[in-house]
């Protein structure tokens, strides 16, 4: 398997220069290599666009370190490596030199960054050195990246999954739902894709969300020997409370993290876990409650692209009215499962979507439950609010990208943030005014 220190003495290209693709250029500079840069749309002037030599550029090198993003079934890609041009992934150049024993990868549809971050602050909390790195995190090969961890969790993309020679011996899935089907061309595809990460040479246990039956229904994709943990499993176990996580599913994630743990043959009690758990900080704008007013409670779940995160956060609320806002840049997802979801929905839902795709939402759910259009964020987040109060939810999990309106799903959190700021304004003064 080639490493990074491999690289040494080859022409090596650097192929994507976003945030993984500048630990890459760091890297090679740290033992000695210049690569080519390429880039299909260069900030640089020193940076070649893939369209306009770049490519040409890249065909002369020995090595070329791809960005994830670059999908492993361009054709570009495959004119590389079919002319012998070693297309190769950071993430694995690093796995390649590790001793596997200390890493844990986590991978999913949704659900890995959490409990990724779980993880990593669980074998804090117990007393050892624990980074965390890959998807989420820091890139574990860049130079400024601890070289003194006990521990690595890291969380791996089904992008990057395509690029890894190898695997620690526990590797977690945590979930499976048709996703970047686009970047894999076709869900089977994905799936493969995404499971690979548990068949490397090297994978031992996978412990697998045990709930899913997709994750179930390919067995013969998740390795050697396979650990189901659920959501209901430990029903007496309580450890996990002080990571403040909402939702059924996030009890499984943090058990699914619990188990990996005692996978690496540590030793830890629950009491002990529950000392560790305490100070955790859950990652933002997935299921995040971001304040609440007049009653209502907000939460950010704007991470939520696709169904299966959606109804998970709604699951989170069994009993309670929520305002479900839904909606964003138009991929093809089938929204059946979402309607169904919020059909078999017990407690008062109303759903409110926005552009783009708001009115095919519309159109799959029907007229169960209630359903309003609106043009934008600010007006879906004051109507839901009058119609939770007193004491509901305005929950959103737009269950689509955020694509087109805003620069990523972070940028929706803080929008959503900044909306339910102005309502409070706007209600105080209502019910204040200045006299």
């Amino acid at each position: 398997m080639t490493g990074w220190e491999d690289l040494r003495g080859n022409r090596v290209g650097v192929w994507g220069l976003g945030r993984e693709g500048q630990a890459n250029l760091r890297k090679l500079r740290s033992i000695g290599v210049e690569p080519v840069l390429v880039d299909d749309r260069p900030a640089d002037e020193n940076v070649l666009a893939t369209s306009d030599g770049g490519l040409d550029a890249l065909m002369k090198c020995d090595v070329v370190v791809k960005t994830p993003g670059i999908s492993h079934y361009r054709s570009d890609v495959t004119h590389l490596t079919n002319d012998g041009v070693a297309v190769l992934g950071g993430l694995g150049l690093w796995l390649a030199e590790q001793d596997l024993t200390r890493v844990v990868c986590v991978t999913g549809t949704k659900g890995k960054s959490t409990t990724t971050s779980v993880l990593g602050h669980l074998l804090t909390g117990l007393g050892y050195r624990c980074e965390v790195g890959g998807n989420i995190g820091t890139s574990p090969w860049d130079p400024g990246a601890s070289s003194t961890a006990d521990y690595w969790a890291i969380e791996v993309s089904s992008y990057q999954a395509t690029d890894l020679p190898c695997a620690p011996p526990v590797v977690a899935v945590t979930s499976l739902h048709p996703d970047h089907l686009d970047w894999h061309g076709g869900v089977e595809r994905y799936y493969r894709d995404k499971l690979s990460v548990c068949t490397r040479p090297g994978a031992e246990l996978t412990v697998a969300n045990g709930d899913s039956d997709l994750l179930r229904d390919r067995r013969e994709l998740l390795g050697p020997r396979v650990e189901w943990v659920g959501a209901d499993d430990a029903p007496d176990a309580d450890w996990m409370v002080p990571l403040g996580l909402l939702g059924q599913h996030n009890r499984r994630n943090a058990l699914i993290a619990g188990r990996c743990i005692r996978a690496l043959g540590l030793t830890a009690t629950e009491h002990a876990l529950r000392d560790a758990a305490v100070g955790y900080q859950p990652l933002p704008s997935r299921l995040t409650t971001i304040g609440s007013h007049g009653g209502v409670m907000f939460v950010d779940d704007s991470l939520s692209t696709n169904v299966l995160p959606t109804l998970a956060a709604l699951d989170a609320f069994p009993g309670r009215r929520v305002a479900l806002i839904v909606g964003g840049y138009d991929r093809g997802i089938d929204y059946a499962p979402l309607a169904a979801g919020l059909a078999a929905r017990a407690a008062a839902t109303l759903v409110l979507t926005v552009p783009e795709n708001g009115p095919r939402i519309h159109a799959a759910i029907g007229d169960k439950p209630d359903v309003v259009d609106y043009a934008d964020l600010d007006a879906a987040v004051t109507a839901g609010f009058r119609w939770a109060r007193p004491d509901g939810v305005v929950l959103l999990s737009p269950a689509a990208p955020s694509f087109g309106q805003f620069r990523d799903y972070r940028d929706r959190g803080d929008a959503f943030a900044r909306a339910v700021a102005s309502l409070r304004s706007l209600f105080q003064l209502i019910l204040d005014p200045v006299k």
